[in-house]
């Protein structure tokens, strides 16, 4: 698929996202700036593995991540894909630590070949499970560095407290595995 191509496509992916959520759609340079960027990101060849959305609340980051996830799927389902599995699943931040407690659904979230992270921020960094301190997100986003699979992420915070957060180890690899596309316009919402 050529960048434009791929523009085409993710733009129809966020109108139809917009329309599922009941909103109207608003045909700003905004948000043909960061389709184009998703685009680019897509369709070049880049040593990064994965995508980071950033911006405040309401900015149109899980509209995106959604019509990503639809668009990849739609290629999937028509045969895209060699791997009939090799879909996207989209994964609240907050829900990860309940994976994390099930040693099996972990291992199969981990190695899926390409999942989102919703919202990461909003979830508690550390996890107590009999007595066990577990780190859930930083445990995943490792495990797919080191395995480089694609991975896409929605958050609202600053590389700052990403680093703050998580600390500067993994801020690092996400140096190195994410093209990061802030949203820099307001909020949507009203």
């Amino acid at each position: 698929m050529t960048e434009e191509q791929s523009i085409d496509f993710l733009m129809a992916s966020y109108m139809a996202e917009v329309e599922y959520r009941h909103r109207m759609f608003i045909d700003d340079e905004h948000t043909r700036d960061n389709i184009r960027r998703l685009a680019k990101f897509l369709t070049s060849d880049n040593s990064k593995f994965g995508i980071m959305f950033c911006g405040i609340c309401g900015n149109g980051k899980t509209t995106l991540l959604y019509a990503l996830r639809s668009a990849i799927n739609m290629i999937n389902d028509c045969g895209g894909f060699e791997d009939r599995k090799t879909g996207m699943s989209i994964i609240d931040a907050k829900d990860i630590a309940h994976y994390a407690k099930d040693y099996r659904s972990f291992q199969e979230l981990k190695m899926r070949p390409m999942i989102a992270i919703e919202d990461m921020g909003r979830e508690a960094t550390e996890v107590l499970d009999y007595g066990n301190v577990l780190n859930p997100v930083i445990d995943l986003i490792e495990y797919r560095y080191d395995n480089q699979l694609f991975t896409a992420i929605t958050t609202n915070l600053t590389s700052k407290q990403v680093s703050e957060k998580y600390g500067k180890r993994i801020a690092d690899r996400f140096n190195e595995m994410l093209e990061v596309i802030v949203f820099e316009n307001a909020t949507y919402r009203k």
